[in-house]
């Protein structure tokens, strides 16, 4: 078997594969694991990761992958989500006392940022979500609609709008509402909000993201597997419609019982041979996924400017600031050193592609001093700026109608990665829900049928007494 991709999806499928008996060989181009979630190290020592990635309680093949490999123990959860606005008002959202869906029902009554108008029209929309149980009618329907469309169609005000659903879902799934299938985004609010009273805590990693991946090595090399790196592919041979061998650099050419690529969508299409082409039809209709962005910019003040672990900022180009320092420092039991290192970041940052990089400087860090009354005083002793220009795919309305199955009309050739059908969008739960379904399909082929795909959190609370 070979898996051409170290990315969250590739690493799923072969760590499964691998976990099944199969001799699994990895390629990855980079010389690192971890794809668009990883990290690198800066010229001086430092770890600096591509963008701030987080869990959900709700991503249960995420964490069922972390504790195949290992990792585990390097992600800590938050029950409490802290906003900020730039008038200095502040909001916690925490689930309290009472069953989902209402478990988070107190810290939303008492949400500064928010009125009662806001709150009461979000009231009425969650409502629709949960009699429906995350299946409204509307979305349904024989023309795809986006989420901008289905809140105007329930009368959401301006400011729920834009102070609530659009923070919320922006940061999910890295696109603007009128760009989103409307699906996904009633999907984030059913599993992560109103289906089980955990769904929503999130989980940050306090480790360099480039740390989570060691143990998908070890899982592979441990069976007889291998995981090369510094291995891109420069082409695919094939005999008519079956595949034949993978050429890498250097001459070197590698042939398997079948084959895995968990890679770029928009770079999927060139490696294979015309041959493929016509024998696959989904490859014609990649192109019509498009991708959006994510900016991570890297502070480090000379002093602490903040105490909570992460923020949410309202009202501002920047989204979340992540205080790196306390994350790493819980793990290292250095969070009381006098330096602090802060990550920001801007999803589906459309507007920053343009700019410079010390334009994103200087604007995301008079946002930071605004919201953090420290950071005023404090001195910038170094900053970096990371564009991930095609950070995702773009959730567009309609888009699963382009997404391709796993499994291939070539009896050899399957795909892995979060623009697959996953039912999921541009996440890392969606990278592993792809790996582990390639993998499925992989063990079907072959007459040796395993599931592992994890099933959803299950309904709790008044949500488990609703009827189907």
């Amino acid at each position: 078997m070979i898996v051409i991709g170290g990315g969250l999806a590739g690493l799923a499928c072969g760590v499964a594969l691998a976990e099944a008996g199969w001799r699994v060989r990895l390629f990855e181009q980079k010389p690192f694991l971890g794809g668009r979630a990883t990290s690198y190290v800066l010229p001086n020592g430092e770890h600096v990761d591509n963008c701030q990635h987080v869990t959900l309680g709700c991503c249960t093949n995420l964490a069922d992958f972390y504790r195949r490999v290992g990792s585990a123990g390097k992600i800590k959860f938050f029950d409490e989500l802290v906003f900020l606005d730039p008038q200095g008002r502040r909001g916690t959202m925490k689930a309290g006392l009472l069953p989902a869906p209402f478990h988070m029902t107190g810290s939303f009554l008492t949400f500064a940022l928010l009125t009662m108008r806001d709150k009461l029209s979000i009231a009425r929309a969650m409502l629709d979500i949960v009699a429906a149980k995350g299946k409204t009618a509307d979305l349904t329907e024989p023309r795809p609609i986006s989420m901008l469309e289905w809140l105007r169609r329930r009368r959401q005000t301006k400011g729920a709008i834009e102070r609530f659903w659009r923070v919320v879902l922006v940061s999910a799934l890295d696109e603007e509402l009128d760009r989103t299938d409307a699906r996904y985004g009633v999907d984030v609010f059913w599993k992560a909000f109103l289906m089980n009273s955990t769904g929503y805590r999130m989980g940050v990693p306090v480790v360099p993201l480039a740390e989570l991946y060691a143990g998908c090595k070890a899982a592979i090399e441990s069976r007889g597997g291998e995981v090369t790196l510094r291995s891109p592919v420069r082409t695919l041979n094939a005999d008519g419609t079956s595949i034949t061998s993978v050429q890498f650099d250097a001459g070197r050419e590698e042939s398997a019982d079948a084959y895995v690529f968990a890679v770029a969508h928009d770079a999927l299409f060139d490696l294979m041979p015309e041959s493929i082409r016509r024998a696959e039809p989904s490859l014609a209709n990649l192109s019509k996924i498009k991708t959006a962005p994510i900016t991570g910019v890297h502070f480090w003040f000379d002093r602490p400017v903040m105490d909570e672990p992460f923020v949410t900022l309202i009202d501002t180009n920047t989204q979340w600031i992540f205080n790196k320092s306390m994350l790493y420092g819980e793990q290292k039991g250095t969070a009381n050193n006098q330096e602090q290192y802060l990550q920001m970041v801007i999803s589906a940052s459309y507007e920053l592609l343009k700019k410079s990089r010390q334009e994103i400087i200087d604007l995301c860090l008079r946002e930071v001093r605004q919201a953090l009354p420290r950071a005023q005083s404090a001195q910038l002793m170094k900053s970096t700026v990371i564009k991930e220009v095609a950070a995702t795919f773009s959730p567009q309305p309609g888009v699963d109608r382009w997404r391709p199955q796993q499994q291939t009309k070539i009896p050899t050739l399957f795909f892995a990665g979060d623009w697959t059908a996953t039912g999921w969008p541009a996440t890392m739960e969606g990278a592993v829900r792809s790996g582990y379904l390639a993998a499925e399909a992989v063990l079907r082929a072959s007459g040796a049928p395993h599931q592992f795909l994890q099933p959803d959190l299950p309904p709790s609370g008044v949500i488990s007494l609703l009827k189907n």
